[in-house]
């Protein structure tokens, strides 16, 4: 995904997508809750902290993120949001063959099932 930024006398606009079919959701993770460590065989993310500062795993690093930053989740790469001490926001653009069901949770505290 290329993210394109456009210049204008009153500001600017960023454009995350152009006649691709997208799934776009925000995320919401309450204080010291997090998502599975997972991964996903068919579609890639875009994620955008939009609040909040969380942790991210992904692949095998872990980044401390705030608000504006912006992470690209390959297909098959391991990835995992933490919100900290406060609730976080998270726009996700998936791009590729969307289904709640293409999931492989590797770690996850609420012991949910693959």
């Amino acid at each position: 995904m290329q993210k394109h930024v456009v210049e204008k006398p009153w500001g600017r606009f960023e454009q995350f997508t152009k006649q691709e079919p997208v799934t776009v959701k925000i995320l919401t993770v309450n204080p010291n809750e997090s998502l599975s460590l997972q991964l996903h065989h068919k579609r890639e993310e875009f994620w955008k902290v939009l609040s909040g500062e969380c942790e991210l795993t992904l692949g095998d690093s872990t980044i401390c993120a705030r608000e504006g930053d912006e992470y690209f989740i390959e297909k098959k790469q391991k990835h995992r949001i933490k919100a900290n001490r406060s609730q976080v926001r998270i726009l996700e653009i998936s791009f590729g063959d969307f289904d709640e069901n293409d999931i492989d949770r590797l770690e996850d505290k609420y012991n949910r099932e693959r």
